[in-house]
Parts: structure tokens; sequence; C-alpha cells
């Protein structure tokens, strides 16, 4: 009500949270947050406005990334304290590194936290767990960030 944006998702996810996405204009959803924030007060466990979300950030929070046995390379890997904060540390990482965004896990079956996975050429990799990690830090959520270098091709069973 408070602007005008489009919603996306408005779901309970882990251990009795709620996760709400939204789209617009810039100063729309800006508003729009703004509002949420002051009506759900302590409520709030994160938020965040991402202006120009990079396009691979979608597929991979949609599942619906696919590469083929041969497109695998390294393997990166953040964990965050919120779903939120997952989002911003993939974001940052597609921007600053030439890499492919696997998975993005939001909260669901991971007690409110955030999992993303990201493969490419190790430096590549490498770039994009760190930007990410920072991003994670930078707001306090960051609990791991590994780059496996060679992963085997059984680990990336689930995800080819």
């Amino acid at each position: 009500k408070a602007a005008d944006v489009t919603l996306f998702l408005a779901r309970t996810i882990c251990s009795g949270k709620y996760l709400i996405v939204i789209g617009g204009g810039v100063s729309d959803v800006e508003a729009a947050v703004q509002a949420g924030l002051a009506s759900a007060g302590e409520a709030i466990i994160d938020h965040l406005i991402l202006a120009n979300v990079h396009e691979s950030v979608f597929p991979a929070l949609g599942q619906s990334v696919a590469i083929g046995p041969e497109e695998a390379g390294a393997l990166g890997v953040i964990e965050t304290f919120s779903g939120v904060s997952v989002l911003a540390a993939a974001d940052a990482a597609a921007k600053a590194a030439r890499i492919t965004l696997l998975r993005i896990h939001v909260a669901m079956a991971l007690g409110g936290k955030g999992l993303c996975l990201m493969t490419g050429a190790v430096a590549d990799v490498r770039t994009g767990v760190q930007v990410a990690a920072a991003e994670a830090r930078r707001r306090g959520l960051l609990v791991s960030e590994i780059v496996i270098p060679r992963p085997s091709r059984e680990l990336f069973g689930d995800y080819l």
C-alpha cells in the first residue's frame, strides 16, 4: 500500500520466520521497505534493497540453473545467518566475478540461514567467494565460506 511495487513472494519460512520479496522502481521499493520496517518494528531480523540485481540471481534462487558436467569448475560455497544476507552476497559475487550462480537457498530447511553455491574457474570462484563473504561479514552475518578447486563430479551430482 505504501508504494507501487510488485509482490514476488510472501510466505513463512523456517522457524516461524516470514520472507517478503518485492520489486519495482528503486524509490518505490525503498518507500515500501521503510513502511514495512516501521510496521514490523523489532520483529525484523534482516532486510535488503538491491538496486539493479544481477540477472543470474533469480534463476539460482529459483533452482533453475542447469549445467553439464563439463561446465562444472571449482565450487564456491557461502553460508550466512539469514536468507536475506545470502542474496546480498550472491548478487555481489555475480557482479564481481565471472562465476555461475548454481543455487541460492533461502531459509527453508536451513533454520533461517542462507546458502549460495557458485562455480567457474578457480580464480573467479575465489574472487566471487571473497566478495560474497565480505558482504555477509559487513552485515555481521557470515557463517562460513569455502572454495573447492577440483571437486569430485559426485559432489555436483545433486546440482547438474
